[in-house]
């Protein structure tokens, strides 16, 4: 059986959550007006965005020196812009922290 990417994975598990599935949220969603930069999900309206960090025992983009500063550049304009970003790896999408963020944020009615 072929396992999904930890970025499906996460969009099935936001889409299934009762109080975040209540809220539009978008993937890949750009947020800043003159940078490029987009994030894994966000909720718009709410203010709420969630990026997914692979490659980290694999010394990947987000863990060696420039890609590292480039997503504290990306994050800092985020917060300066009011964003609540919530960062996970793909371990903690498939453990369950992932939908437990997402009940401290929308628990169920």
């Amino acid at each position: 059986m072929t396992r999904l990417a930890p970025a499906d994975e996460a969009w099935i598990i936001i889409k299934r959550h009762r109080g975040a599935s209540e809220h539009t949220c978008t993937r890949e969603f750009r947020f800043h007006h003159e940078r490029r930069w987009r994030f894994d999900f966000a909720f718009p309206r709410e203010g709420v965005a969630i990026e997914i960090d692979g490659g980290i025992w694999s010394r990947g983009r987000h863990v060696r020196g420039q890609g590292y500063e480039n997503d504290q550049e990306k994050r800092n304009a985020a917060t300066l812009m009011d964003w609540r970003v919530l960062n996970f790896t793909p371990k903690m999408v498939r453990n369950g922290a992932l939908e437990r963020a997402l009940d401290e944020l929308w628990p169920e009615a």
